[in-house]
């Protein structure tokens, strides 16, 4: 029997061209490619700027360092995400402040985020839990309700006058939020592109970019470029195009770009990408048919709301007695069908329980993740790789 995996890449003919026809034209690194792949992101997101990275880990962190936030400040985001979202806090040197997260779809609660706003904080970072869009508009309304409180450190921080908002849209490439595409929301929105996501280039992620009162998007995008590079005043492409070895060390920056091979993936997955929305969406409904006569057992995944229309990164279920949990992950396994537990939540780590993080004060995120189970979805799903997947959730739950 076949083992049925959890997330494979979907990769065709179309990125192996292309990374071919990168490979044998003598330029691999940051280059043609990732300045095509960017303006390609601009126009399916409608963002002002776009900055490709080697991760989306970087593009938090970039954010991070751009706004000057460091020792003594506070950014508040939620415990119910990958240890990336938090990690980047603790790298400049600041304190996470984790709140917890709604029931209903594992979001960042934005009464919480009120709650937890102080003279200290300088961010907000809400993480779109598996493609499904934060409630953004009551995030905004919390910081801008709160900005009084606002203590700048420096003088874009005087410019800008409040705490930003990230969007940590590593799930969310794709996903609507009132009739707009993720990534001209936030303040910054930061995208993966890790070789789980729906949209991959093996690695790498990306920065959209927005302009914040008078600080015109592109002077942000070409000061974080920058800081991605060494801090160069140019990158080596541009040298060999212009013809002219001398640039500067401007900064202490960082080594975060994008390769034109991973570009050249990621323009081939955006050019089919409608497609991949369109069968991952397919997948998704087709579970909640199939699996609603478990709805004793297990709570199915809604994927679109009044106001959001997720991509369908995850197919999360939640089963109602969190005892049988794993329980019905190792049998799902002992059937060769690999299934995943989206996330642990931070409190739970060994770095944050060290740090002082306790799970006891958010029992929401703990209740979820007691219950979660995410079944494999992507669109070359077979046919009847997903009748077996089907088939055999059942044949567990009728023991019950």
């Amino acid at each position: 029997m076949k083992k049925i995996l959890f997330a494979p890449p979907y990769i065709t003919n179309k990125e192996i061209r292309l990374v071919k026809k990168v490979l044998k034209s003598g330029w691999i690194t940051t280059g043609p490619m990732v300045m095509k792949f960017q303006q390609m992101i601009r126009d399916y997101v409608q963002s002002e700027e776009v900055l490709c990275l080697n991760s989306a880990t970087a593009g938090l962190e970039l954010v991070l360092r751009w706004y000057g936030i460091g020792p003594g400040d506070e950014v508040i985001t939620t415990p119910y995400t990958f240890t990336a979202t938090a990690n980047v806090i603790l790298h400049v040197g600041a304190k996470p402040v984790f709140v917890d997260v709604l029931e209903k779809d594992f979001n960042i609660d934005p009464n919480k985020v009120y709650d937890a706003i102080n003279e200290k904080t300088k961010a907000v970072i809400a993480v779109d839990f598996g493609g499904c869009p934060c409630d953004y508009d009551k995030i905004y309304e919390a910081i801008k309700s709160k900005s009084n409180l606002f203590l700048p450190n420096n003088s874009l921080q005087e410019s800008i006058k409040r705490p930003l908002l990230i969007s940590d849209a590593a799930h969310s490439f794709g996903s609507i939020y009132k009739e707009k595409k993720v990534g001209c929301i936030a303040d910054f929105t930061v995208f993966s592109f890790h070789a789980v996501k729906n949209l991959t280039t093996a690695e790498g992620g990306a920065i959209t970019i927005k302009t914040l009162n008078d600080i015109k998007a592109e002077t942000i995008y070409k000061k974080l470029k920058i800081m991605s590079l060494h801090g160069q005043s140019k990158d080596a492409f541009i040298k060999g195009r212009e013809n002219t070895w001398f640039y500067s060390i401007l900064e202490a920056g960082y080594k975060y770009n994008m390769t034109d091979i991973q570009a050249s993936i990621g323009i081939g997955q955006l050019e089919k990408y409608d497609y991949i929305l369109k069968k991952r969406k397919e997948i998704f409904n087709k579970y909640n048919l199939n699996l609603k006569e478990l709805e004793n057992f297990i709570k199915l995944p809604q994927l679109d709301t009044e106001n959001t229309k997720g991509n369908a990164h995850l197919y999360p279920i939640r089963l109602k007695n969190e005892n049988l949990r794993d329980k019905f992950i190792e049998f799902m396994s002992d059937k060769k069908i690999q299934c995943n537990v989206h996330f642990i939540p931070l409190p739970l780590h060994p770095l944050y329980k060290n740090l002082g993080y306790n799970i006891e004060d958010y029992p929401m995120a703990y209740k979820n993740y007691l219950s979660e189970v995410s079944l494999p979805i992507y669109p070359q799903l077979r046919k009847r790789d997903f009748n077996r997947i089907i088939k055999e959730t059942k044949n567990f739950f009728k023991k019950f």
